[in-house]
């Protein structure tokens, strides 16, 4: 099976078992996990952040985030399809209760303007307390429901010193981060810089089995330690699984250009077939979004997997593939192969009839 579904779905390599069979432990709850704090350290380094907290997945770890910088009744702001809105199970509502306020951007990038434009200009014939205070900026990059899209730099800059003037706290949900900087050759601690806390993801693009991280100010990440506890995140020996992360981030980082390499032909060649439409423009790092318009996305997805390739529905028209680092080049063409299969048997479909 060429399972295109997620760069989650990868499997840890021989040397990151062999790291994690032998790592040194402690528990974590106590601080006393040299692995563990390892890891952090060196998360922290990268990100150009004084800290780090490990935690079991990314979105506890964008949930420790809102938590950290907001009250219950504050408003956050959002892109209206960021993961932390359509994934993580109305977690922000439920742990933290904050209301969302949903920006309107492109591919999951949204401008200073439309910051500035969502908030209330202040006047004192307006009375202060009617509205939810706002004290909280989130940005998704790359953005998952924007079809890997790439933050620039400068618009990344950009919507963060509008979020200053409004004295609102920034939290970048950098899951993907280490794609962004694959596709962009922007150094992650560039885009980690105007952001109070990252989240940062090593089961994704990086092949580790388990494992998020959340990066910021040294009193932002004590803060946030006390909120991976309330939240249920307390490791014990937690090395074995950070030796892996920790692995994946010294090994792996330089593989990721391929992925996105691969990403591109699957996008180009699946744009050359006919029943399939791409934005060639959106397909900026390991993500494929694309359309079929000759049958259902769902029966076609099926119909792909009975050949050997997974891929996942969206929509009646929308699919998506992942590329990863288990997924070759030579992969990405069979695949499109087997794609183009499925098309084909729908078009004799067609043409005979029932």
């Amino acid at each position: 099976m060429i399972d295109l579904r997620s760069d989650t779905v990868t499997k840890p390599t021989d040397a990151m078992r062999a790291v994690m069979a032998t790592a040194e432990v402690g528990d974590d709850v106590y601080g006393d996990d040299p692995t563990v704090r390892a890891l952090e350290a060196r998360t922290a380094e990268l990100l150009g952040k004084e800290d780090a907290v490990f935690v079991p997945t990314g979105s506890m770890s964008n949930q420790i985030a809102i938590r950290t910088h907001t009250e219950p009744g504050d408003l956050v702001l959002i892109d209206r399809a960021a993961h932390i809105i359509r994934a993580e199970g109305g977690a922000a509502a439920a742990l933290s209760g904050v209301t969302m306020k949903p920006l309107v951007g492109s591919g999951g990038i949204f401008g200073a303007d439309d910051v500035d434009a969502s908030l209330q200009p202040d006047h004192p014939f307006n009375p202060s307390t009617l509205s939810p205070h706002a004290s909280l900026l989130c940005v998704e990059n790359t953005h998952n429901g924007g079809g890997g899209a790439v933050w620039p730099l400068a618009d990344v800059q950009a919507v963060c010193e509008a979020a200053r003037r409004h004295s609102l706290a920034t939290h970048l949900d950098g899951a993907r981060l280490w794609h962004a900087t694959a596709a962009s050759n922007v150094p992650e601690r560039d885009y980690a810089a105007p952001f109070d806390t990252v989240n940062v993801c090593f089961s994704k693009a990086l092949g580790a089995p388990v494992g998020s991280a959340l990066a910021g100010p040294k009193a932002l990440i004590t803060r946030a330690r006390r909120f991976k506890q309330q939240f249920g995140g307390g490791f014990r020996q937690a090395g074995i699984i950070a030796a892996g992360a920790l692995y994946a981030l010294e090994h792996h980082r330089q593989d990721l250009a391929q992925d996105v390499e691969h990403a591109r032909l699957l996008a180009e060649r699946l744009a050359s077939m006919d029943g399939m439409s791409v934005d060639l423009d959106s397909v900026q790092s390991n993500i494929v979004r694309f359309e079929i318009t000759v049958m259902d996305a769902g029966l076609f997805a099926t119909r792909c997997h009975e050949r050997g390739v997974h891929i996942l529905p969206n929509g009646e028209r929308g699919l998506r593939a992942v590329t990863h680092r288990d997924v070759s080049r030579d992969d990405v063409i069979s695949a499109l192969g087997l794609m183009a299969s499925v098309l084909a048997a729908q078009e004799v479909e067609v043409t005979e009839g029932p």
